[in-house]
């Protein structure tokens, strides 16, 4: 007899994006905000414009670089050697990530945007490329590919259409939203452990924050001063990033025995 997890495998992922994607159609575009470069960091630090927003960046590289040290000499160790091209792309996402951000906060603007966000969808994908190469213990490289080339697109979409006059993020969000809600889902039916389920699940949560922190920029600023919400966004996402490789990390340093896939009760891994 199938079980629910059974079911869940085949057809939860495929459903949640075509549902979201639905949604996201039947919606109608979704504007950037008309005030958006309007960050509350106006200090210059070190002589540099925006300073904190600029050098809280920093982390995203040195997350990338610790992790790239650490993780592709073991690359094709059995704990991570699925999802590898993800999480390689999702290393990749965070280390330009870093300068995309650094060039865009230094003097805010829609030009300079597009190398934001581009790494980001790099990131996001990656991750969720990674994920799914590990549950499913099949090689990541073209979801990561499909999911990298989807990302560059929903970039140019946004901007085009900006360009045009009637921008639309709508691509771009949803490829933000779906590691958010796959990653925890493909975790549990796949029998990923519960150590590795709480951490990766930690640092979406963290990430969820971040975004809540992005939008509240100035009320954050307004509480806490120095601290905008824009730079304590950049610092929250840092520490889920750090969360995850931590997690791999210690994958790759665990015995071999607990990174074998979970045999179902059907005889198919999980």
């Amino acid at each position: 007899m199938h079980t629910l997890r059974h079911y869940l495998r085949l057809f939860s992922t495929t459903f949640i994006t075509l549902l979201l994607a639905g949604i996201a159609l039947a919606y109608g575009p979704v504007a950037q905000l008309t005030n958006y470069h309007d960050f509350a960091d106006q200090h210059t630090l070190f002589g540099i414009a925006h300073g904190a927003d600029v050098l809280s960046n920093l982390g995203f590289a040195l997350v990338a670089l610790w992790g790239w040290r650490r993780l592709a000499p073991a690359r094709k160790h059995p704990g991570i050697a699925a999802g590898w091209a993800g999480y390689a792309l999702f290393l990749a996402g965070l280390l330009l990530t870093a300068f995309g951000s650094t060039w865009y906060h230094l003097d805010p603007d829609n030009a300079r945007l597009v190398w934001d966000r581009l790494p980001i969808t790099l990131a996001c994908g990656g991750l969720l490329a990674g994920v799914w190469g590990d549950a499913r213990q099949r090689s990541s490289a073209a979801l990561a590919a499909g999911l990298a080339l989807a990302g560059m697109a929903s970039v140019a979409w946004w901007y085009f259409t900006e360009l045009a006059g009637s921008g639309d993020l709508r691509a771009y969000l949803l490829l933000q939203i779906l590691p958010i809600l796959l990653i925890p889902l493909l975790q549990w039916i796949h029998g990923t452990p519960p150590a590795e389920r709480w951490a990766f699940a930690g640092a979406l949560l963290l990430y969820v924050f971040a975004k809540f922190a992005e939008m509240n920029d100035h009320q954050i600023a307004a509480v806490l001063g120095a601290l905008t919400g824009h730079t304590l966004k950049h610092l929250l996402a840092t520490a889920a990033a750090a969360l995850v490789v931590a997690s791999l990390v210690q994958r790759v340093r665990a015995p071999l025995e607990h990174n074998k896939p979970v045999a179902s009760t059907s005889g198919q891994f999980q």
